[in-house]
């Protein structure tokens, strides 16, 4: 018995349209990825059905790819410590940043069938005072919960929509290449998360030079899925419904604080699940396989390289 919340009849409607899902299908090859993860003695993960649907969806029901995906997604954790440890939401330092609202899942989404709205507003925070790895461990911790709570994220995908306003030179200079390069591969390579869609607006002067070496790290697919639009929040607004935009961009989700705060009661009480998560990651020495390094991972200089998984 599968321990799985069930579908929305629209959701179901897209998953087995666009993700090749069925019941039986479902059921066997969750089966067959929990023997895999049993013979991988590297691997110390979770293993509960919700979690591990994310994968299987993520790679259109492909097993090979979910395995790939699923060792690389730890694999990844367990080299990027500065983003995935350390997470408890009470801690005073990371809490700011929680209450600064920099990357918000939004309410509404436009069908019930849709993707994901995230709004990220990296001008929300000073960044003399934090670090981009630290803003990025609240998106990581965010993610947890949307991967297992929010099916129109899982199987919709998600759309976002960053808001450069308040963007200054000491926030372009954190963005080395370098921690570009992980992200983008935690993200893009290393999620089972589908990427709808992704808007620049408000955009600054110098934009387009840290713009150029994000979109080096991105694949071909993906650069088809990004859109600038400068100050015209009409031309976002002719992909994006206003409405379902927060009060001060004119939409009707609900003010920019009222969407913090829920989100920030919502991390509060996964307080123990990220406590629980420090546990899990790869042990290389017990890989059967090739071993990996954040090196062989990562590359000491242009593309990422290729991981051997098993």
């Amino acid at each position: 018995m599968i321990n799985i919340r069930p579908l929305t009849p629209a959701l179901a409607a897209v998953a087995a349209k666009e993700l090749n899902e069925t019941p039986e299908r479902l059921v066997s090859d969750l089966r067959a990825l929990k023997e895999w993860i049993k013979q991988s003695p590297h691997l110390y993960v979770r293993t509960d059905d919700q979690f591990l649907v994310s994968f299987l969806r993520g790679c259109k029901y492909s097993l090979e790819k979910a395995k790939q995906k699923f060792d690389l997604y730890y694999t990844i954790r367990t080299f990027m410590p500065e983003v995935t440890m350390n997470r408890d939401p009470l801690d005073e330092r990371l809490q700011t940043i929680i209450r600064l609202g920099i990357g918000l899942p939004l309410p509404f989404t436009e069908k019930p069938d849709s993707p994901r709205l995230i709004l990220i507003r990296p001008g929300a925070y000073d960044a003399s005072q934090f670090s981009l790895p630290e803003v990025f461990k609240i998106s990581n911790m965010i993610q947890d919960i949307l991967m297992r709570e929010d099916d129109n994220y899982m199987i919709a995908g998600q759309i976002g929509i960053l808001d450069c306003s308040g963007v200054t030179m000491a926030h372009f200079m954190q963005f080395n290449p370098t921690f570009i390069k992980k992200i983008t591969l935690m993200s893009q390579e290393a999620s089972p998360t589908r990427q709808k869609g992704f808007h620049f607006i408000n955009t600054p002067y110098g934009f387009d030079s840290v713009f150029n070496v994000f979109k080096s790290f991105i694949n071909d697919k993906n650069k088809t899925k990004l859109y600038v639009h400068g100050s015209n929040l009409s031309s976002l607004y002719k992909e994006i419904p206003k409405k379902l935009m927060p009060n001060e961009y004119g939409g009707t989700a609900g003010s920019v604080e009222s969407i913090i705060n829920t989100w920030e009661k919502r991390i509060i009480s996964y307080r123990d699940y990220y406590k629980e998560e420090e546990k899990f990651g790869v042990d290389e020495k017990k890989r059967l396989a090739r071993k990996n390094s954040p090196d062989h991972i990562f590359g000491a200089t242009g593309s990422f390289r290729q991981l051997e998984v098993d």
